[in-house]
């Protein structure tokens, strides 16, 4: 594909998958790419620099993307071609143990956001253009301590499949892409860290799924190729969660 030059937002994009993604979208021809973070202004700038040098004009945010102000910041450097919807926090808590001010930081930054940004950035948006969601096989699957991020992603795959069904007539698709296990630094606020990274013993494809596999299923999402997929949410797990 090719977006000849056009601008894509990436959110959570300076680290693991979302700079992954960024690097794939510029490869595909972007010409501009703006980066949303949270904090860490070392990894943004290091990211910033890594793009510059493919020669790609590049913008960063700071700021959770549940803030109606960071999704003006973020909305006001566009418009785009791709939207990218990768930010993602939540506390890594048994649900015993979880407090409902758990319950809505995990479910405003991770799905009410979507629809915050999309909200803010689709009537700019034109024909052909995409946004895609990232989620996770917690949406859909019971893991430990991952009540409150598996209930946000689910919620945030029903926004794709509705905002889908708004934008198709505006020829904007939305769609997702579920990623299995992937060892990023993200996996560090897991207890369970060591049995997630164990998965790939029971995975068909042999190895965990790398930031590059879901950065080229979201390329496929935004392509031409992908014309009439909408509101769908694409596994990449390696086969992970086929087995009974």
């Amino acid at each position: 594909m090719s977006l000849d030059g056009s601008a894509v937002l990436v959110t959570g994009g300076t680290r693991g998958i979302g700079l992954a993604i960024a690097h794939r979208l510029v490869r595909d021809g972007a010409g501009r790419v703006v980066l949303g973070y949270l904090r860490n202004e070392a990894a943004a700038e290091a990211a910033a620099d890594a793009l510059r040098a493919t020669g790609a004009e590049v913008d960063l945010v700071r700021g959770n993307v549940a803030s109606e102000k960071v999704v003006g910041a973020l909305a006001a450097a566009g418009p785009y071609r791709v939207v990218v919807h990768n930010a993602a926090t939540g506390v890594v808590r048994s649900a015993l143990e979880t407090e409902d001010k758990h319950w809505d930081w995990t479910m405003n930054a991770n799905a009410r956001s979507l629809l915050a940004l999309t909200r803010a950035t689709a009537p700019a948006m034109e024909r052909g253009s995409a946004i895609v969601a990232v989620s996770s096989l917690g949406s859909v699957r019971v893991l430990d301590n991952y009540v409150l991020i598996g209930s946000s992603k689910a919620a945030l795959e029903a926004v794709v499949r509705y905002l889908a069904v708004e934008l198709a007539p505006r020829g904007v698709r939305v769609n997702a892409v579920s990623a299995g296990v992937v060892e990023t630094g993200a996996l560090e606020h897991f207890p369970n860290k060591d049995e997630m990274l164990a998965t790939v013993e029971r995975t068909p494809a042999g190895r965990l799924v790398e930031p590059g596999d879901v950065a080229a299923a979201v390329s496929f999402l935004c392509s031409g190729d992908a014309a009439m997929v909408c509101g769908q949410t694409l596994v990449v797990d390696g086969g992970f969660s086929l087995p009974a």
